[in-house]
């Protein structure tokens, strides 16, 4: 038997403030969601002005990161991206009724090494979406660091 960590609400409320407040502070409004290491939803906040669409993606970018074990902004990084024409994982985005993402925005949740969970942004560019996410990420790494986990805070995630 293995003993497992599970994400719960507590922690995803923390990480979805957090990704708030750094909304917030680069004046983007965002979709910000929260998956269990299942990929299903925990915490998803649209902020006002978000775009309608973001959350069928922030959540769709959760999913993949928290099921692929990777950014997802990984499966199209030069030269070996998974996903990139030729490679191995080529069209894998069209797979899972279009829940799968394979661009910016999406993080997994790795907790003493293991994946727990993930987080999905949408809303920003390439680079709004990673330092929102960030954050989410940081945050947790914040609220978990007097309880000895460690939490990986990297934008670039591949477990």
């Amino acid at each position: 038997m293995k003993k497992i960590l599970k994400l719960e609400l507590d922690e995803a409320k923390v990480m979805i403030e957090a990704a708030k407040k750094k909304s917030e502070a680069i004046n983007v409004p965002e979709t910000i969601a929260i998956v269990d290491d299942g990929g299903y939803v925990i915490a998803l906040e649209r902020m006002n002005g978000a775009r309608i669409t973001g959350p069928e993606i922030a959540i769709s970018k959760a999913y993949t990161a928290a099921g692929h074990k990777r950014s997802t902004h990984l499966f199209n990084t030069e030269p070996n991206g998974p996903a990139l024409p030729g490679n191995e994982a080529f069209g894998i985005q069209h797979m899972l009724n279009g829940k799968f993402a394979i661009f910016v925005g999406g993080f997994p949740i790795v907790v003493n090494g293991e994946v727990i969970g993930g987080v999905g942004i949408s809303g920003g560019n390439g680079e709004q979406d990673t330092a929102v996410g960030t954050a989410a990420l940081q945050a947790l790494q914040e609220f978990l660091s007097n309880d000895g986990y460690e939490v990986v805070t990297d934008a670039d995630i591949k477990k």
